[in-house]
């Protein structure tokens, strides 16, 4: 059977195109080697399980150690039971290393049957040890599902029996989840906010995303499969978009060889590529809605909100809210700021927050069409005049996030009418408290491009007409483009009422003609 690019479950290297999991896990060894605990996190979907499965098998392939990658996921129903979460736990255990040579495997569960849960895990992986000619290495996955007081019970048990390693206890053990131990959570709501009851671990490290050679590696070996080409210029857009988050490379490629271009002659483009990322967006896959239904926890609003705003995430306090939006691959800061993680996010994320406001909005595409098919955009900008009057206060109330409400409306307005086949591009200029929108609007004579620059006018700021005025025009100016809007909500605590500061009109800036609307 051919491979294919995998976006559901663990890839494997019969059928999946794959990296070779131990670059990716390159200091795992090395701690494994020195009986070092360590763990390995990494949001949703970016190869955390495929990676540890391959890197176990060739630990035990090599004859040196008794390693098992095992889940405690089943665990969690089990909710703050001890018993019967360590019970869960070995049962696990058990079953997976049914698949090691039979004097390799932990004695039965059965065996640990009298011990309490607060010490049967301990007991268990230490006669499991006892037992085993070689050392024992265990990787458990999917440890932060674990919660309460048995996930409190797992590390110290852990911990309990670290001074015994390797020959009573398990040289090398690694905790493997979405988040650092800091994150885990004891409660609903709650995270421990230490590392205190694994205090043994040697460090915590996060899987990487695909470089954009490793992108390129991947996309070519299906080009060693089958022919079909991914032009250099595919291969490097293909990492710009994605930021080489895995997950999302390997459900752009499928896209691309199963849906949009099949014919394996025909070379993949960036047109068809452009395609792909449309769809995918739209479809909103799991692996989107998972990440997404994120947004609506309060210290992921706390940092993904100012970011939209274009504001800056100040405040010490706010530190473990950036550790933990950084852990679920939400946002990135190798750029020296924190910004969202990869254009793909940076559409998906403002677009989700706007969705339900958007499909409320009895507004359509034809009533803002000219008879080119263009959008009939001083029409469109009467029309959202007239709909914040009536409704924008409402509508202000009703979104997720209070401090980027206005932008969420706006956007849910332009969504609504862009629906019918255009595109929104949009731009965080961060620590500059604007967002830039860019619509792409195709029409029987090319693409029609439109500008737009909302800004929020605060307590203790200056009227941002002359700063938004001037930013604009920088920005066209690298557009090519001259003529914009700039649209400012009065937020301020002495602000007039709507009917006395609402204005809508035109201005000339620099040459270049601009809508100002004022709200």
């Amino acid at each position: 059977m051919a491979r294919v690019f995998n976006t559901s479950g663990p890839c494997n290297r019969v059928n999946h195109y794959m990296l070779p999991a131990e670059e990716r896990l390159s200091d795992a060894r090395r701690l494994i080697d020195l009986e070092r605990y360590f763990v390995l996190h990494a949001p949703r979907q970016t190869g955390k399980t495929t990676t540890v499965a391959a890197l176990v098998a060739s630990l035990n392939a090599e004859g040196r150690y008794a390693a098992l990658l095992t889940s405690c996921e089943e665990a969690q129903a089990t909710g703050e039971d001890i018993n019967r979460g360590i019970a869960a736990i070995l049962q696990l255990i058990e079953d997976r290393a049914a698949a090691l040579a039979e004097p390799l495997r932990p004695p039965p569960v059965g065996s640990v049957a009298e011990v309490d849960g607060a010490s049967r895990l301990r007991v268990y992986l230490m006669r499991w040890a006892e037992r085993s000619p070689r050392p024992v290495v265990l990787f458990l996955d999917e440890i932060d599902s674990v919660i309460g007081k048995t996930l409190i019970s797992v590390l110290r048990q852990l911990r309990a029996g670290y001074p015994d390693r390797p020959a009573r206890f398990p040289q090398s053990v690694a905790l493997v989840g979405m988040r650092d131990v800091r994150d885990y959570k004891i409660a609903k709501g709650e995270v421990l906010h230490t590392a205190s009851p694994y205090n043994i671990k040697d460090r915590s490290f996060l899987l990487a995303n695909f470089t954009a050679e490793e992108v390129a590696t991947l996309l070519e070996q299906h080009t060693e499969d089958t022919g079909q080409i991914f032009t250099d210029e595919v291969k490097a857009r293909i990492w710009e978009l994605t930021r080489g988050q895995p997950w999302l490379v390997n459900a752009l490629a499928q896209q691309l060889v199963d849906v949009e271009v099949p014919e394996r002659t025909q070379t993949i483009t960036a047109e068809k590529l452009d395609l792909a990322k449309d769809k995918l967006i739209d479809r909103r896959e799991t692996h989107l809605d998972s990440l997404l239904d994120r947004l609506t926890e309060p210290r992921v609003e706390r940092i993904i909100a100012p970011i939209l705003a274009g504001e800056l995430v100040l405040g010490d306090r706010l530190r473990d809210d950036v550790a933990y939006a950084l852990d679920l691959g939400l946002v990135d800061r190798s750029s020296g700021h924190l910004e969202i993680a990869n254009p793909i996010y940076h559409d998906v994320i403002p677009r989700a927050l706007a969705t339900t406001t958007q499909y409320s909005i009895p507004h359509r595409t034809e009533w803002y069409l000219t008879a080119d098919g263009r959008l009939d955009m001083p029409g469109l900008y009467e029309g959202f005049f007239e709909f914040w009057h009536q409704h924008g206060e409402a509508m202000m109330a009703s979104q997720p996030y209070r401090e980027v409400a206005f932008q969420l409306v706006v956007m849910s307005f332009l969504q609504r009418i862009t629906n019918g086949g255009g595109h929104i591009h949009r731009e965080y200029a961060m620590g500059r408290g604007r967002m830039d929108l860019v619509i792409h609007w195709p029409f029987t004579g090319g693409v029609q491009r439109e500008v737009l620059e909302l800004k929020v006018w605060r307590d203790g700021q200056a009227d941002p007409l002359a700063k938004g005025l001037n930013q604009l025009s920088a920005y066209l100016d690298a557009l090519g483009l001259d003529h914009a809007a700039l649209l400012i909500f009065d937020r301020r605590s002495n602000a007039p009422p709507l009917s006395e500061r609402s204005e809508l009109g035109e201005v000339e800036h620099q040459g270049r003609r601009i809508t100002v609307m004022r709200l």
